[in-house]
């Protein structure tokens, strides 16, 4: 048994995928954005049981570089250009487990997504679509039916999760600012969490996304890898300051109707992040905001991603 100890109970591993880009590899982008997979303390799922309640914003701002031709839709797109502003709620409860080594949680996350796009389309079938598009409704709905943590020590921690995207956000294969992405996508992940004691912290994660078939498009996406790191130093009072990166990879090809053999995106990225950790009424809590500039792109929009976070953990 490990002897109780205090962790700051963010639970952000069932907000792993707090991810809003709702082209997927049918637009050369998938879920995620990059270096916003990780939260602080990722790994850690705490033993005390409770609630924890989290509303996260995501801005993002891209454009896809070159000439490269990329599917949306059911056609094919060039000069791509994206601006994309995700809010999710999310909320979790931690199991009465006891304070053993192993602990256990389950999450759903509700997202409301603002799109705006800009697009060259050749649009095959016969449909002709608009060369830009703007709309704000619901996205797909995040559920973690189970993530388990397991606690090495008081400072070391691992946890792993199984994240599920389900198809519940508006879709229409007549336009270009879909919020959802019509088809259920899986994304085993792990994280590692280490607290160096002092209010900082080394948290790693990676995962796998597994997309299930568009039947509006008769389209595919290959699946995708996702490495995301971040490093904070505390500063005293709850402060603390950092990096967060992010790496994506596209592994397998896309399959389906106008699917392109090769085109496997890619992005790396890195940004500050600063936080703060405390007491706010009757709940641990914890703010913090980022920003991170993707800088090495491949077949993806290249931009930046900023985004927010607060989180209430009730125990």
């Amino acid at each position: 048994m490990i002897r109780p100890f205090v962790v700051r109970p963010l639970l952000a591993l069932c907000m792993v995928s707090v991810s809003p880009l709702v082209l997927a590899a049918e637009g050369g982008v998938g879920r995620p954005i990059t270096g916003q997979q990780v939260f602080s303390n990722a790994g850690i799922v705490p033993p005390e049981p409770g609630w924890v309640m989290s509303l996260t914003s995501i801005w993002y701002d891209g454009d896809l570089k070159g000439a490269a031709q990329v599917p949306i839709v059911g056609a094919l797109s060039t000069g791509l250009d994206m601006k994309v502003s995700y809010t999710m709620a999310n909320f979790t409860h931690v199991w009465d487990t006891g304070k053993g080594r192993w602990n256990y949680a389950s999450a759903i996350g509700v997202p409301v997504q603002y799109t705006d796009i800009t697009a060259s389309i050749t649009g095959p079938r016969g449909r002709t679509l608009g060369t830009s598009d703007t709309g704000t409704q619901f996205a797909d709905m995040l559920v973690t039916p189970i993530a388990a943590g397991y606690h090495f020590d008081e400072l070391n921690h691992l946890s792993f999760s199984l994240p599920i995207y389900l198809p519940t956000g508006a879709y229409n294969d007549d336009r270009l600012a879909n919020p959802g992405q019509n088809d259920y996508t899986f994304m085993p992940t792990v994280a590692f969490t280490h607290l160096d004691g002092k209010g900082g912290e080394f948290t790693l994660s990676s995962g796998l996304e597994f997309y299930t078939e568009n039947d509006a498009t008769d389209y595919r996406n290959g699946n995708i890898y996702t490495l995301d790191a971040l490093w904070t130093h505390g500063f005293g009072n709850g402060w603390n300051a950092g990096i967060a990166a992010g790496y994506i990879q596209q592994i397998t090809d896309d399959s389906g109707s106008g699917a392109t053999s090769g085109f496997r995106g890619r992005s790396v990225g890195a940004g500050p992040t600063v936080g703060w950790t405390g007491k706010f009424a009757d709940a641990q809590a914890n703010f913090n905001a980022r920003w991170v500039p993707e800088f090495d792109t491949k077949n993806r929009p290249e931009g930046n991603g900023i985004s927010v976070n607060m989180t209430l953990a009730f125990f």
